[in-house]
């Protein structure tokens, strides 16, 4: 389950562009809460901190708990803008959940057990549909990573969400199609022009 990380911010009292260059210049990155039927609420943070949860790589499948004024909010953060030249982060938006509300998140793909995929042993190559699965979970357990095991898949097999052993409370937000996560490959399809169609490219047009 992804740690529940913890964000100190500020008020912010003035809007507008002048003001958010204001307190970029000083380091601080503005921002907002908003969402769960109350007024939105303008602070700013730490552009240290931010870049630093950042790069822990679960910042947006993480319950952060923004404290402000002496109040914790407990938030899910749905966006940071960057500056399309230095990175640093511009803004950002923080969602107000419930501790146990049901929330969609982007959790990472980790796939497991490569040694046990005939296909990969004969020298087949593991294209990746999905990196990220969007999910429906519980707030207070939103898990780190979605496991995919590869025991037993060969050369022209995908593996589909419902070969995949979910974590408890967590269910995809695709539903009306079992959509392919992968596929194994043989190294001479992934050679092949674009305007060719293979069986993978019509599993993941599929997807």
């Amino acid at each position: 389950m992804s740690d529940t990380l913890t964000l100190s911010a500020e008020a912010r009292d003035r809007a507008g562009k002048g003001a958010s260059r204001a307190l970029r210049r000083e380091g601080r990155v503005p921002a907002v809460i908003y969402g769960n039927n109350e007024e939105p609420q303008s602070i700013h943070v730490e552009e240290k901190i931010v870049n630093k949860l950042l790069g822990t790589g679960h910042f947006f499948n993480s319950v952060v708990m923004v404290e402000v004024g002496g109040k914790k909010v407990r938030t899910l953060p749905k966006d940071v803008a960057f500056h399309p030249v230095t990175d640093r982060p511009l803004h950002a938006d923080f969602l107000r959940v419930s501790e146990h509300a049901q929330v969609h998140v982007n959790v990472p793909v980790v796939f497991e057990n490569e040694e046990a995929a005939p296909g990969l042993k004969r020298g087949g190559v593991l294209n990746v549909v999905r990196h990220e699965l969007e999910m429906i979970v519980d707030a207070a357990e939103i898990p780190d990573s979605i496991t995919v095991d590869l025991t037993g898949f060969d050369v022209g097999d995908s593996i589909h969400i419902s070969a995949v052993k979910l974590p408890k409370g967590a269910e995809p937000a695709i539903t009306d199609r079992d959509f392919t996560i992968a596929t194994i490959v043989a190294p001479s399809a992934l050679k092949s022009s674009e305007g060719d169609t293979t069986k993978d490219g019509e599993e993941a047009g599929e997807a």
